[in-house]
């Protein structure tokens, strides 16, 4: 390689910015004349002509540990600037990426860069939601130690995360199998406990005969199988925890009203809580007027009228009548299939003060999860019919007025208000007495946490004969797995086992006690983690308020749709309550919700048996694909996964393309919210790779054309030049101000891809003297690099590198020094803004692109004006004359036209 002294040569400017006197010339001059070296700029000094895959794969290689210092850096560095928290949903350690990793993790990444380049102090941690039944039964299949096996999953999908490129908040790393953590998982608990929140009861649940532990409703599909195992779930009486959600219903549906769209998650948020219209009363049973000891809670769906109530009624399959409770046998007696039946049980109501009888329904069923409702006689002519079968006697509590109105009687201090008022006073002085009040739906019901595994957080609770439950003093805790010898995942839970650390004292009255033996369901972890990175180091307190407050709530939390109900929901809940507890100040712990869709593979199989094929075991030689043994095959895109052969293996992926092809095209390929079905011979792919190469060549362009040996001279170019320069100014601020949107408002990368390559076709096609002698042009190049760099980081780090060393530079933005994700993101310039706003329009006829119109930004958006003013442009009267337009669809995400005519 022959290396003149001129292209040797470092811009003093650039010499500065890496910190490096003259003296530093030596070393890419050494390496310059070594056996094997690299043609990269930034490493040698020598510009290679053309974007090689030798040249991305250095380039790679070379900026990946720089811009990972600096954002470590940057954290500490602008502690004073506004915050910005994104924050990607963090993963079940498995020991493997794959391709949905890849795309959440570098939509958070684009968006963390981009932040800061906006002058934010961003937040983008990462973590592992480690404990669960995975690592548990890949620890019994392969008689490991869980904890062994998780910490060698989470150091090998660490290094596959770096290997991406991707900068983390490393320093804030959490991990929930760890005892510095869920230490406050159980910190937490015990609030709820204390709270009158967290709770154990027997009760009918989801048994899954293969895992051998309980689900929650929402962890049963359609079909009744588990979401884990696959296996269908038996039902099983069993003592259990849960969490009170129902309390905080009706404020968690409220508060959806104040967050912006979440791509249809906020009305499945609100679907999955239901109408809040209705709520519990709590009731003291008797047998022959004596307490037996049981609490149970009734559903009435018209609160206000609680005073008329002449009935508690249970089903046939109510946990009463199974389980150990003492009215069990009294409650059995007094089944008479066939009809509703007045058992010898009562309910003494703790808001009324009345006592009312307790019924056994003959119904199989009462509205949705509802298994205990109150009859109301005034409100409900089933009630009404009930009552009377039964010769029950109850109180009429409504009167209608002339008016219509109806208000209370006999209903104590609520009497004369009408049913409205009733309604609130009742439930606000139900919930103040703590006896009930809390506004939910029929649809919902409490959280139910127990699970009978190992590998989960410990519900630190004890049992003791003396004092009943009691939970572990807050100075005890973490109360901490203890090690078994052998873990089987079959029978009682594992934890029974361990005699030594089941068996204890109770912090109460220090008489004989056992620890609980069942561990906490996962999804408790994942409740609060993003309060915890916020301070992950805390050893006294789950968090430090003010750190809290100052980060939440998250700016844009990032992840996949399958979590938009359960997840989200329980987040929800915890944040809500540690609202009420004064742990922050903030009820909603996420503004934006970005979910993206999935990445699909194609996938191949047998017609008749459903067997998945290995693209091996096809025929594709003909016009359509057979398989080789013989038989018909259906070809699908499905979610990619190693049992349907279409996954792929992310490191592959990036060792053939590189880590910038592949980040760009997970961002080109779809908008974030849609599926993408991965193709690597469609258009999106071979378009990125384009792109890429010509983005390196406008750069080549410049820094050749500033070798001609002229000086730059604005004031040489020629009318037309001057035109042509001006284009470019317009392109570029209409540019800044189009992705600067996409990228804020509606996370649409694609569009900003798409945008970016028009600035990049405009830029392509100018004349080398304006290459030389314009500042519109190099600075619209310095724009479209800073603009691309929080998607393709490492590419745009090469290219600044470039542009900084363009000899006699025009504009001040090729002298400010740093590197490219050091920059202020691109702002549009005043004047720009003081013009009159005009968009330039892509026509497209029959999806074939034809040209560009420009129109008045205000009407970009009217289908038939955008319509009208291309058919009255030159372009139009050429193309579409004469001719039978069908339809004319105006993109609403790109400035776009696209007539579809008859040929």
């Amino acid at each position: 390689m022959q290396v003149s002294v001129r292209r040797l040569a470092l811009h003093p400017l650039c010499a500065a910015r890496r910190g490096q006197g003259t003296g530093a010339l030596l070393s890419p001059v050494l390496r310059l004349v070594s056996p094997g070296a690299r043609p990269l700029f930034s490493e040698t000094g020598v510009w290679e002509n053309d974007y090689r895959m030798k040249t991305r794969r250095r380039l790679e290689e070379w900026w990946q540990p720089r811009i990972m210092k600096q954002w470590k850096d940057a954290l500490e560095e602008s502690a004073n600037r506004k915050k910005f928290y994104v924050l990607s949903m963090f993963p079940y350690p498995s020991g493997r990426l794959h391709m949905g990793h890849v795309r959440v993790y570098t939509i958070s990444d684009t968006i963390g860069h981009f932040q800061r380049m906006r002058g934010h102090q961003v937040l983008n941690p990462m973590g592992w939601d480690a404990f669960g039944l995975p690592a548990e039964n890949a620890a019994i299949e392969r008689g490991l130690d869980p904890v062994d096996w998780t910490k060698s999953n989470i150091q090998s999908m660490r290094e596959q995360l770096d290997s991406l490129g991707l900068c983390f908040n490393w320093d804030r790393e959490v991990t929930t199998c760890l005892p510095d953590y869920y230490k406050w998982t159980q910190y937490l608990f015990i609030k709820l406990f204390q709270a009158g929140l967290a709770y154990q009861k027997e009760a009918v649940v989801n048994w899954d005969p293969v895992d051998h532990t309980v689900l929650a409703d929402e962890q049963v599909d359609e079909n009744g199988r588990s979401w884990r195992s696959g296996a269908l779930v038996e039902q099983k009486l069993l003592k259990q925890w849960f969490i009170k959600t129902t309390n905080y219903a009706k404020p968690l549906l409220d508060a959806l009203e104040d967050l912006p769209e979440w791509y249809g998650v906020k009305s499945m948020q609100a679907n999955w809580i239901g109408e809040c219209t209705g709520c519990y009363f709590d009731f003291k049973l008797k047998v022959n007027g004596v307490e037996t000891g049981d609490t149970l809670s009734a559903y009435s769906s018209s609160p206000e009228t609680v005073f008329g109530a002449a009935y508690l009624a249970i089903l046939p399959s109510h946990r009463l009548l199974h389980g150990s409770s003492a009215v069990r046998s009294v409650l059995q007696k007094a089944l008479q299939p066939g009809r509703d039946s007045r058992t010898e049980v009562t309910a003494h109501n703790l808001f009324t003060g009345h006592e009312v009888p307790v019924v056994i329904s003959r119904k199989e069923a009462f509205e949705s999860y509802l298994d205990t409702v109150l009859g109301v006689p005034d409100c409900s002519e089933e009630d009404l019919s009930v009552a009377r079968a039964l010769n029950l006697s109850w109180s009429t509590v409504l009167k209608t007025l002339e008016d219509g109105t109806q208000t209370l009687i006999n209903s104590g201090e609520f009497s004369g208000l009408t049913r409205e008022q009733a309604f609130d006073s009742i439930t606000q002085k139900a919930r103040k007495q703590g006896v009930g009040g809390h506004l939910t739906s029929p649809k919902l019901r409490d959280w139910l946490i127990s699970r009978q595994r190992y590998w989960g957080t410990p519900i630190p609770v004890v049992h003791c004969a003396s004092c009943g439950p009691v939970a572990v003093p807050e100075e005890e805790l973490p109360v901490t797995l203890p090690k078994l010898p052998s873990l089987t995942g079959k029978g009682a839970s594992p934890l029974a086992a361990a005699h030594d650390w089941v068996n204890c004292t109770c912090p109460r009255c220090k008489g004989p006690a056992k620890r609980e033996t069942d561990t906490m369901d996962t999804f408790v972890d994942s409740a609060w983690y993003y309060f915890r990175y916020t301070d992950p180091h805390n050893a006294d307190r789950p968090f430090e308020r003010h750190l809290a407050d100052h980060w939440l709530p998250v700016d844009v939390y990032i992840g996949g749709k399958e979590h938009a109900v359960m997840h989200l929901y329980y987040a929800r809940f915890l944040s809500h309550f540690c609202k009420d507890q004064g742990l922050v100040a903030h009820r909603e712990p996420f503004w934006k919700l970005l979910v993206q869709g999935l990445i699909k593979g194609q996938t191949f199989k047998l017609a008749d048996s459903g067997q998945y094929l290995t693209r091996e075991e096809i025929d594709f030689t003909g016009e359509e694909p057979v398989a080789r043994s013989g038989g018909r095959i259906e070809v699908t895109w499905e979610k990619m996964s190693k049992s349907k052969h279409n996954g792929l293996d992310p490191q592959e992926v990036v060792q053939q393309y590189g880590v910038g092809t592949v980040r760009l095209y997970i961002l080109y390929a779809a908008p974030p919210e849609q599926d993408i079905l991965w193709n690597v011979k469609t258009d999106a792919l071979p378009g990125v790779l384009r792109w890429q190469s010509r983005l390196w060549q406008l750069v080549t362009k410049l820094r050749e054309a500033r070798q001609l040996g002229d000086v730059p001279d604005p004031s040489l170019l020629k009318k037309k030049e001057l035109a042509e320069a001006r284009k470019i100014w317009d392109n570029k601020n209409y540019a800044i101000q189009e992705v600067t949107n996409y990228f804020t408002e509606g996370f649409l990368f694609n569009a900003a891809i798409s945008r970016l390559m028009g600035l990049t076709n405009t830029l392509g096609s100018a004349k080398v003297r304006v290459l030389q002698h314009s500042v519109e042009f190099e600075e619209a190049l310095a724009a479209l690099v800073m603009m691309t760099a929080p998607m393709a980081p490492h590419l745009a780090s090469e290219l600044w590198a470039g542009l900084c060393q363009v000899e006699n530079p025009l504009s001040p933005l090729l002298q400010r020094g740093g590197d490219v994700l050091q920059q202020a993101w691109p702002s549009v310039d005043p004047e720009y803004l003081e013009a009159p706003d005009f968009v330039e329009v892509f026509v497209q006829i029959n999806n074939k692109p034809c040209g560009t119109v420009t129109v008045p930004l205000q009407e970009s958006k009217d289908t038939s004006r955008v319509q009208q003013l291309v058919l009255e442009s030159p372009l139009g009267q050429k193309l579409l004359r004469e001719r039978s337009i069908k339809r004319a669809i105006l993109s609403p995400r790109a400035s776009l036209v696209n007539f579809l005519i008859d040929e």
